[in-house]
């Protein structure tokens, strides 16, 4: 049971970032009438969201593979995959969210690396998701 609680929640995770990541955030900006400083202020309350949903479902992931006792491969693609969001939460929304507050406040600033290493990460993690959900229903 701990393997299907293990996939259903990486299953849904994956969802997550692809309607997030993939299609609302770019699509967002092309939007009659949005602006740079309207579509942060829009990003920033809607990747808050998922990262905090992100979060309950990496700690359900992981409490379903250590509790059941899944096999190796199951256990590096959830260490993967949490590692991942870890990175994009400690290591790169601070930087972002500081870029943000300075256009918010009407700044122009350059663009910024850290949001490709943001969109790298997710990347990886939309493909180490859906393996996490094969590998644990394979079990």
């Amino acid at each position: 049971m701990n393997a299907t609680w293990a996939a259903v929640a990486a299953f849904v995770w994956l969802g997550m970032v692809i309607a997030i990541s993939f299609l609302e955030a770019p699509l967002k900006f092309r939007a009659p009438g949005v602006t740079v400083r309207i579509g942060l202020g829009i990003g920033r309350l809607v990747f808050r969201a998922l990262n905090r949903a992100e979060a309950v479902l990496a700690a359900l992931v992981a409490v379903a593979v250590v509790a059941g006792g899944l096999p190796a491969p199951v256990v590096a693609l959830t260490a993967l995959a949490v590692a991942l969001l870890v990175v994009q939460l400690a290591g790169v929304r601070p930087v972002l969210n500081r870029r943000t507050d300075r256009v918010l406040a009407g700044e122009d600033v350059p663009r910024s690396r850290a949001h490709l290493v943001y969109v790298a990460c997710e990347s990886v993690k939309a493909l180490t998701l859906p393996a996490l959900g094969i590998a644990a229903l394979a079990v």
